[in-house]
Formats: C-alpha cells, sequence, structure tokens
C-alpha cells in the first residue's frame, strides 16, 4: 500500500501536513460543535476526539513513507 501511494504522488510531507491539519481540524471541529450545535459539550468533544484520532494515522503513513523513500534512493 505504501509503495502504491508513493507510485501515486503521495510524498511523506503531504501525510505529516495532513496530520497537522487533522489536530487544527479537531480543534476547529470542537469549537464550531460546542457553539452551533444544541447537543452541550459532550458532542463537541466527541467531534473533536473523533477528527483528532485521523492524526497519528496520517503520521504513521508519512513515517512509513519516510522510510520507503530513503531506502528507495
Amino acid at each position: 500500500m505504501i509503495k502504491k501511494m508513493q507510485e501515486m504522488g503521495i510524498t511523506s510531507s503531504i501525510a505529516y501536513t495532513a496530520g497537522v491539519a487533522s489536530i487544527a481540524m479537531s480543534i476547529a471541529s470542537w469549537a464550531v460543535s460546542k457553539k452551533a450545535e444544541r447537543a452541550g459539550v459532550d458532542r463537541a468533544d466527541r467531534w473533536g476526539i473523533y477528527v483528532g484520532l485521523w492524526a497519528p494515522t496520517f503520521f504513521g503513513i508519512g513515517n512509513a513513507l519516510k522510510l520507503e523513500e530513503t531506502h528507495s534512493r
């Protein structure tokens, strides 16, 4: 899968950027949900956690792509 991602032009920098963006989106989704929905803080917390869980995946993919980039040279 990592090899295929590399062939598609996805680099480790893109994956790392997606991880950082996921953290920012987690904070933003928490804030928006807290203000916009009447469901309370519980739902806002769930949205923030859900989006925040994406970051480790993107960072892990970034690490795998970085290894592939260094070994293929």
